[in-house]
């Protein structure tokens, strides 16, 4: 076998010959293209003609990069949602809270503007909690005897009468609501001075006024307010406004439905009134009569034991 070297190295100039006259022939080139740019019609043919070339060789390792960038973005869009969802959450409890707070500011408000109205001495208490008999409409308040307060005084917010208490314990006390089945107060209407007693109506949350004839001068819309007839609450303190009258004529009483004007169950800031009106004395004459009917009844009591 003969080695010999190809025809192209065979013949010509030295190999270091031609590799300076291409190397100054590409300068030469390159110097010409900068100055006269006579090759950018042809580096755009190419290009042109390249570039589908470029994107098949270049779609594999976009198409991967594609893939993670997919993979990675849902990751960081569930983590990012995440966040999203708890500070979400946080600042609905922060829009509550501030509700609350704004609502307990205002009710809060009109109690000092009550409480300037009045002119008996009141105590504010907060609600701590509803009493737990279901039967029963009683709420639990933070002041008690030995902050002043004591049983059988009068209990409002800003809009009336809420109810009355009905037992003190040292650091707590029991207020029972206008609407317990068991609580009645007495009124009267501020249109015609008619009196009554409301009476509670237990879980309808309403008031009624119990024996009236059914031909009394009451309608809707008359507003009720406390004649202070009792001792207990100071007259004219708003309870309740008519809202149903019915009357039948077979029956000897209406029945009269009335809404409470206070927040009987919705406040959480009460005042306590000060228990400071008296009622007067039986007049001097009254008492002989009420010993005398006293001792008759005993005495009839002991005759009818004898006889037995």
């Amino acid at each position: 076998m003969e080695h010999t070297p190809p025809p192209f190295f065979k013949r010509g100039p030295a190999p270091l010959v031609r590799l300076a006259f291409f190397a100054s022939l590409s300068v030469a080139l390159l110097v010409a293209d900068a100055r006269f740019k006579y090759a950018e019609s042809i580096r755009s043919v190419i290009g042109i003609a390249a570039y589908p070339l470029q994107q098949i060789a270049t779609a594999p390792g976009q198409l991967f990069e594609r893939v993670i960038g997919f993979f990675a973005s849902q990751s960081s869009l569930q983590k990012e949602n995440a966040e999203l969802r708890a500070k979400l959450v946080v600042t609905a409890q922060n829009a509550q809270r501030y509700e609350a707070t704004s609502a307990e500011l205002a009710q809060l408000r009109r109690l000092i503007g009550a409480l300037e109205r009045l002119e008996h001495k009141a105590t504010p208490v907060e609600v701590l909690y509803s009493g737990r008999d279901p039967y029963t409409r009683k709420l639990m308040v933070d002041k008690g005897s030995s902050q002043g307060v004591r049983a059988g005084q009068a209990v409002i917010d800003d809009s009336g009468v809420v109810g009355q208490v009905t037992r003190t314990h040292p650091m707590v006390s029991e207020v029972t609501l206008l609407t317990d089945k068991d609580q009645a107060i007495p009124v009267q209407v501020v249109r015609n001075g008619l009196r009554a007693v409301a009476f509670g109506g237990g879980a309808s949350g309403a008031l009624e006024l119990r024996f009236l004839a059914a031909n009394a001068e009451i309608q809707n819309g008359d507003r009720l307010v406390t004649s202070g007839i009792d001792g207990t609450y100071p007259p004219g303190l708003p309870v309740a406004s008519v809202v149903r009258v019915e009357r039948d004529a077979s029956a000897a009483f209406a029945r009269i439905v009335c809404q409470p004007a206070a927040g009987v169950e919705r406040n959480r800031y009460l005042l306590v009134l000060s228990s400071n009106a008296r009622l007067p004395d039986y007049p001097d004459e009254a008492v002989p009569q009420i010993e005398r009917k006293g001792k008759v009844r005993v005495k009839r009591r002991k005759e009818a034991a004898d006889g037995r």
